[in-house]
């Protein structure tokens, strides 16, 4: 390398040594300097790096290429290549071992002189050395040396000679190498092809070409002009790279009739190329005159079959250093770690950091890969400390058949967990609304059914101006409030709120037992003092009280109710009006803010936000003239929708107002789950063709896609289009016949007695349904499945071999065959199928069609083949 740039090669073994090369050897010791201090006379080479200079060889002059010894003994023999030929064993510092003494100083020597361009030791048998030569018209450019030779004059001739004019040591020259190749060419530069031990690539003048030492007659070659720098992916032994000029080629030794890949040109010429030892792929470039390395990132995307595809290249340039590169020297062992020099011997230990890809998994779980590192972040399952996200709340909730329950709606919300009360009063509002819509449309279809599902607020509106207030007697006491009247809608109001069932009867009563039942013992008290019955409310207080679970404090509270005064400035109303902030329940602040409020002033009741929404509404609807109730019932419903509260629901129904509702829950936790079957359950058809209804809607579908639930998708579909009929989708595939072009199930639709869609051609599993095998438009047979040869329309049961002929076939038992078996099923590729259940059958065990001489694979055209639903995965 004498006037040339230096290089640099680390030890195969040695992982903390490499050698620099250029008019001598110089071999460096590389250590950690993190918790030391640099040592005098060290070269640093990184933060926490330093290089000790060894040993240095000057004894090999005009070098031109170097190559370290692949095997651990000895350690530091290198091959040198010089300028006229010869190639020279030398060694970097002592070595003890007598058995390898005699091959230092070796030299092999070809019969005509000129340059040494590469050399390469054999992978698998160490002795062998190759060396490529430039062109004489009489002589071979590839030789092979067995460094251990040393016997058989006849075929391998030695003299002594002297190594140089001042040495006195003599050593061995060898003149007959084990074999020579590429005659009257030249060869720039070669590698051994690690499979096989007498495989040989090689960079000739103006091709690339394989030779087989077993058979030195022949090789196999392809003509281009990228034949420098050829190197083996050691991860990927038929992927090989060389390069011409500015631009690297990529060849795959299975097909070598052209480059699989030609990375982009560069506007330098190159001067090395190398792949990386610990990465798979990953191939670093250097150009001329450049402090810059590229580095290509070869990527496969992977296949169910397990075929190779064409890569995907990721390209990514690093700067190890300020000043140019004169080479690099990946390690053998650390992750993407190199050492580069310049052209005025600058080392500069340096490594590649890898890119940190981020992946979010349907399951929340978060990914990322970091080299060869893959790193989770999963949420713990048995952490009560934070809440849960909502994409897990709502696989949970898909998982329990959430949403599904159409006859006893309410029940949605104890499948949703029972522990959102806003759920449990949306879903309560949805049951009620369904209840008495189907109750009305009883009683007179087509009038006042879809009123109900507009809410309250459009309810409220039809009944201004026609009710008044009246006195009404307290039970228990001595006194009268006024009250307004109840018409129809304020009762239909109560009965949305849940305070009144379903007829004209208005008590509370069972309303209240359902509320004691489910220990609410504050709400049910303050619902009967509401109706004017104090006697209940303390009855129910005290019950309270002496429950298991109840608080002895309720005695208290039934106490202080039942000294009840009317007298405006009595020392009871006084103390009750200032203690009351101080209870920690709201039904009991607002049962003592209802007894001390001035009559028909009750903001102490109507605006405490934390009782329940339907609850100031059923109390707003008993006490509140139409005007004042319309009032309030206009700003809580802007309120609701302000704050995405789904209690809002009961008031503006499933209208356009409910719509901007749900868009502000949405907004707020992203439950679309929540959305969709919220609107699908009684929407108008002018809702649901809403644009954000419909985002919704499939949002949630990608969704149970994302988690491979295709059957709760399917289900949800299902529900879809029972709720919505303008959603169920058109027949998207249908089969044609080959001849006539007609389609085949919509021409047997008008066939007689024959029903619709594929029932005629046995696909419901019945053996008893006639069969059709050929086309009713034009009567030509129908295709042949592929695998049992009969025409397609014949049932899979009735198939031969599947039973015998005089015998009935029993499909009610568990081993009959599903309905899907039956059906058309093909490639989109090839056309060639048969009965789903064969084809299904077929590519369990094959990749290819089952069609003779078809070598489509058709499997591998569906990339989510050999996915299972994620229902299907046991725990």
């Amino acid at each position: 390398m004498s006037g040339t740039k230096p290089d640099i090669l680390w030890a195969p073994h040695q992982v903390d040594r490499f050698v620099v090369c250029d008019s001598e050897l110089s071999l460096y010791h590389v250590e950690s300097t993190v918790n030391s201090e640099l040592k005098a006379g060290s070269l640093r080479l990184s933060e926490d790096s330093a290089a000790t200079l060894l040993s240095i060889n000057s004894d090999t002059p005009y070098m031109k290429c170097v190559a370290w010894y692949l095997n651990y003994d000895p350690e530091c023999l290198l091959a040198v290549g010089q300028a006229n030929g010869r190639v020279v064993l030398t060694s970097l510092g002592q070595d003890h071992n007598s058995k390898f003494k005699d091959l230092i100083g070796k030299e092999f020597v070809p019969k005509h002189a000129r340059q040494c361009n590469t050399l390469a030791w054999n992978p698998l048998d160490s002795n062998w050395l190759a060396a490529g030569l430039d062109k004489h018209r009489a002589d071979f450019s590839v030789l092979i040396w067995d460094i251990c030779s040393k016997y058989t004059p006849d075929i391998v001739p030695m003299e002594k000679v002297r190594l140089s004019a001042g040495e006195t040591e003599t050593t061995l020259l060898v003149t007959k190498p084990l074999y020579e190749l590429g005659q009257n060419d030249a060869c720039l530069s070669l590698c051994w092809l690690p499979r096989d031990q007498k495989l040989l690539l090689a960079g000739m003048h103006r091709n690339l070409a394989i030779f087989d030492l077993r058979n030195t007659s022949q090789k196999m070659f392809v003509n281009t002009k990228a034949v420098q720098g050829v190197t083996v992916d050691p991860y990927f032994h038929d992927r090989v790279a060389s390069f011409y000029e500015g631009q690297v080629a990529i060849w795959d030794l299975r097909k070598f009739e052209k480059p699989v890949l030609t990375l982009t040109e560069q506007p330098k010429p190159l001067t090395k190329v190398a792949w990386c030892p610990t990465r798979t792929g990953l191939l670093a470039t250097l150009t001329r005159d450049s402090n810059i390395i590229r580095l290509y990132d070869m990527q496969h995307t992977p296949t169910p079959i397990g075929d190779e595809t064409e890569p995907t290249i990721i390209e990514r340039s690093v700067q190890p250093c300020d000043n140019y590169i004169a080479s690099f020297a990946w390690h053998p062992t650390s992750q993407n770690r190199m050492i580069v020099v310049t052209p005025n011997r600058t080392m500069s230990d340096f490594t590649v950091f890898e890119r940190i890809s981020l992946a979010w998994s349907p399951i929340t779980s978060l990914m990322w890969a970091c080299g060869r590192h893959l790193y989770e972040c999963a949420e713990e399952e048995n952490d009560n400390s934070l809440e849960k996200d909502i994409a897990t709340k709502m696989r949970l909730r898909a998982l329990s058949r959430y949403g599904l329950d159409t006859e006893q709606v309410w029940r949605n919300h104890i499948l949703a967990g029972n522990e959102d009360p806003q759920l449990k009063s949306l879903w309560y509002t949805l049951h009620f609304m369904k209840q008495y819509t189907e109750d009305m449309d009883q009683k007179s279809p087509g009038n006042k059914g879809s009123l109900v599902y507009a809410g309250i607020k459009s309810i409220v509106k039809s009944s201004l101006g026609m009710v008044e207030s009246s006195r009404h007697n307290w039970s228990g006491l001595d006194k009268q409030t006024d009250m307004q009247t109840l018409n129809e809608e304020r009762i239909l109001a109560l009965q949305l709120c849940g305070w009144i069932k379903k007829g004209t009867d208005v008590d509370v009563g069972p309303f209240l037992h359902s509320l004691v039942q489910e220990g609410e013992w504050e709400r049910a008290a303050a619902v009967a003092l509401f109706n004017l019955d104090i006697r209940r409310a303390i009855q129910i207080l005290n019950e309270g009280a002496s429950s298991e679970k109840g608080d002895l404090n309720l005695n208290v509270v039934a106490m202080a109710l039942s000294g009840y005064t009317d007298e405006k400035n009595s020392l009871w109303r006084e103390m009750c009006s200032t203690l009351r902030l101080q209870l920690n329940n709201p039904y009991l602040c607002v049962m003592f803010a209802f007894l001390t409020s001035e009559t028909g002033s009750y903001d102490g009741v109507l605006y405490e936000n934390k009782v329940a929404v339907r609850d100031r509404v059923a109390f707003a609807c008993k006490f509140l003239s139409d005007s004042q109730l319309n009032r309030y019932i206009e700003k809580l419903t802007n309120e609701m929708k302000e704050a995405g509260n789904l209690e809002g629901i009961l008031l503006t129904g499933l209208t356009k107002d409910g719509v901007d509702l749900m868009e502000s829950y949405v907004d707020r936790t992203g439950d679309v789950q929540t959305a969709s079957y919220c609107m699908l359950q009684g929407s108008p058809l002018d809702i649901l063709k809403d644009e954000r209804v419909q985002y919704w809607i499939e949002n949630y579908r990608n969704l149970l896609d994302a988690w491979r639930f295709w059957h709760k998708r399917a289900e949800f579909d299902i529900h879809r289009s029972k709720l919505d009929p303008s959603s169920k989708p058109l027949a998207q595939v249908f089969v044609s016949c080959n001849f006539c072009g007609k389609s085949i199930s919509y021409s047997c639709s008008t066939v007689p007695h024959q029903g619709r869609g594929f029932s005629q051609y046995g696909v419901s599993g019945s053996p008893t349904k006639s069969k059709v095998t050929s086309c009713p438009g034009c009567r030509k047979p129908l295709p042949r499945c592929a695998l049992c040869l009969i025409n397609m329309g014949t049932p899979v049961s009735s198939c031969p071999g599947g039973s015998k002929s005089d015998e009935k076939v029993d499909l009610s038992k568990d081993k009959k065959l599903a309905q899907f078996n039956n059906w058309f099923t093909w490639c989109h590729n090839c056309r060639h199928g048969g009965h789903a259940g064969h084809m299904l059958s077929w590519f369990r065990d094959h990749a290819e069609c089952p069609v003779s001489a078809c070598t489509c694979k058709c499997m591998q055209l569906d990339t989510t083949g050999n996915l299972v639903p994620a229902e299907t995965v046991q725990p």
